[in-house]
């Protein structure tokens, strides 16, 4: 398979209101694409879309060579997304929210005990099995909601800005988390520039539109900037400015 992640003039209205316009995204298997943009740009209606949530207006979405809008129970099979918000049951413990997860996927029961500790220790959560959901930090929250997502082994990882309001160590903590995860491709959404700089490549999304997508040494070359974050600023300047454009 080429592509993991594949979309082809991908967009979605919302009454006069375009979302996301004309998108196209090509993902390897085993790369970790980060797709940046200010609030309102788009980013979270696409990771819907790509992840079987939402039906695009027009255009196609393909993930793991399965068409997203017609074969919604197999891509949720092999995927694991996690939305901006704890989505987790806030009174169970710890252990009894990644066994509802298990129960949810289908996890062989046999299965089940390896792949726990196995989570329970990768996302170092071991020690806190007992404590509910409602009484975590922020960061062992995220983390938890990343486990319960990797419980059934998916090939695919979408992510939806998973460290907003998180402190800076913890967020550190979730990317080793997720620069240990051999072999499954993961798109996540993030307003960080250290993070974009942690990923394979790096889409730009503003107003619904794809401006760039690249590798954040490229795009920083291109853009004649020392930092990603000045790259995107230039972007978008020469994105408002008529004949302005960056190859």
């Amino acid at each position: 398979m080429e592509y993991a992640i594949e979309a082809a003039g991908l967009s979605k209205k919302f009454n006069s209101l375009e979302a996301v316009s004309n998108l196209d995204l090509q993902i390897k298997p085993g790369e970790i694409f980060g797709l940046v943009g200010p609030d309102g740009a788009g980013k979270t209606t696409t990771l819907r879309m790509l992840s079987s949530a939402m039906k695009p207006t027009s255009g196609r979405a393909m993930v793991l060579g399965l068409d997203t809008a017609k074969e919604e129970e197999k891509v949720r099979e092999r995927i694991g997304y996690m939305p901006q918000r704890f989505s987790l049951y806030a009174d169970l413990t710890v252990e009894e929210n990644i066994n509802f997860y298990a129960d949810i996927y289908q996890v062989p029961k046999e299965e089940r005990a390896a792949k726990k500790a196995q989570l329970l220790d990768f996302t170092r959560l071991g020690p806190f099995t007992r404590r509910r959901g409602g009484q975590l930090s922020g960061g062992m929250q995220k983390k938890l909601g990343l486990a319960c997502n990797l419980i059934h082994t998916p090939e695919v990882l979408f992510l939806d800005e998973p460290t907003t309001g998180v402190d800076p160590i913890s967020r550190r903590e979730f990317w080793r988390i997720l620069y240990g995860l051999k072999g499954v491709t993961i798109l996540v959404t993030t307003p960080y520039m250290d993070e974009a700089e942690r990923c394979s490549r790096v889409g730009l999304i503003r107003e619904g539109k794809m401006l760039i997508c690249d590798t954040p040494a490229v795009i920083k070359q291109k853009a004649q900037a020392k930092t990603l974050e000045d790259a995107f600023i230039n972007i978008v300047e020469c994105f408002r400015t008529p004949g302005c454009e960056i190859k």
